[in-house]
């Protein structure tokens, strides 16, 4: 038998499989229909072990074994895809009454010379975040809280607030997160910086005399290798690594040690005691700049979402299946919890695209369709 004679065998089978297919898929759309109905959910680990295992057992080569259970991985993926599509579906041809197409529509362009808030003091990382994105020009404001940022922008005092929200060692800043929805303001740009953390002490002191070191609970996260290895200090959390600086520096205290960068040393008239004390050398802090308004420019190429899905089975799977279904490269997602509500959850998801895009927004908006709760955050140029 030659290669097409071969072909033609394959040809056959295809047309089988294809008629196969269609027939099954066929019912899973009864099987979606019953689970809408019933309230069960799309994904049952338990089933389809047991139809892979079963299938398995009919093979009389053994040597396909693998390449049946992936075979069938991927149509029951196609499978749950299907009914979630049928389950969680919209029209979405008309999004003119949409929330997230009237929030674009009154997009505005960034503001010139703007007067930008950061939490800390000078020397905070939050502020190197700031020089480096508006320029060491910018007006700039300090405040204590990371709250304080959003009322400084409620008040209108501000034009813009940065503030960190993830690092690549030790994860997401959960605070900011959670006032991003509370206040509702859009994140209008990012930035992320390289933080190296340093033990500062006043002039003089050494590793011995250290009784208590001072940082921003993130500053004591990223060191604790280094710290391990003085179990007897005494760690004290403070509102920033900066202002931990400016606390050793005022005390005069050979005793007193904190963890900051080489700027706050300069700016408080510290010592480098250990440099670079952070176990991970290649440490970096995202920071976000929210603003009052959407800012959405051309070479935007980053969505920013938060959605609640609905509390019964299936519903997130079902609104995770868009981005899979429209191509859209999902770059982060984190969950925090509805405190009104015991283990329901908001969820925050990066994606790559840019809302000039009709096709991509009009995957947010099927998102926003079948969301209890959706906010559009921004669409801003990624810098990670």
């Amino acid at each position: 038998m030659n290669l097409d004679d071969i072909r033609v065998q394959i040809d056959e089978i295809d047309e089988k499989l294809t008629a196969l297919f269609e027939k099954r898929m066929d019912l899973v759309l009864q099987v979606a229909k019953y689970k809408e109905e019933t309230g069960q959910k799309i994904f049952d680990s338990e089933r389809e072990k047991k139809v892979i295992d079963k299938n398995k057992g009919y093979l009389k080569n053994k040597a396909y074994e693998k390449s049946l259970e992936d075979f069938y991985n991927d149509m029951m993926a196609i499978s749950r895809k299907f009914q979630a599509k049928q389950i969680f579906s919209s029209d979405i041809e008309d999004i003119s009454d949409s929330e997230v197409e009237k929030i674009v529509k009154l997009a505005k362009t960034r503001k010139a010379s703007p007067k930008v808030c950061y939490q800390g003091v000078p020397g905070a990382y939050s502020e190197e975040a700031l020089i480096a994105t508006f320029g060491p020009d910018t007006e700039r404001v300090n405040v204590k809280e990371f709250e304080d940022v959003f009322n400084k922008l409620q008040e209108e005092d501000i034009d813009y607030g940065i503030l960190p929200i993830e690092n690549s060692s030790t994860g997401s800043i959960s605070e900011v997160y959670d006032l991003m929805r509370e206040y509702g303001y859009y994140v209008v740009g990012e930035t992320s910086i390289k933080v190296d953390q340093n033990l500062l002490g006043v002039p003089g002191t050494s590793l011995e005399d250290i009784a208590e070191v001072y940082s921003h609970p993130q500053g004591l996260k990223q060191s604790e290798e280094f710290l391990k290895q003085h179990g007897d200090w005494k760690l004290v959390p403070f509102r920033n690594t900066a202002e931990s600086a400016k606390l050793v520096s005022e005390s005069g205290s050979k005793e007193k040690a904190a963890i900051a960068s080489r700027r706050a040393a300069e700016l408080y008239g510290l010592e480098v005691v250990e440099p670079s004390i952070n176990y991970n050398n290649n440490n970096h802090t995202r920071f976000v700049i929210i603003g009052k308004n959407l800012e959405i420019n051309d070479d935007a190429n980053k969505v920013s979402i938060i959605f609640a899905a609905p509390h019964k089975a299936g519903a997130l799977y079902g609104a995770l299946s868009y981005f899979a279904e429209n191509n859209l490269n999902m770059q982060r997602i984190e969950s925090r919890p509805v405190i009104e509500k015991s283990w329901e959850y908001f969820f925050y998801i990066d994606f790559e695209g840019n809302l000039k895009d009709e096709n991509l927004k009009k995957a947010i908006v099927e998102i926003e369709r079948n969301s209890t709760y959706f906010k559009l955050l921004g669409n801003y140029k990624s810098h990670i």
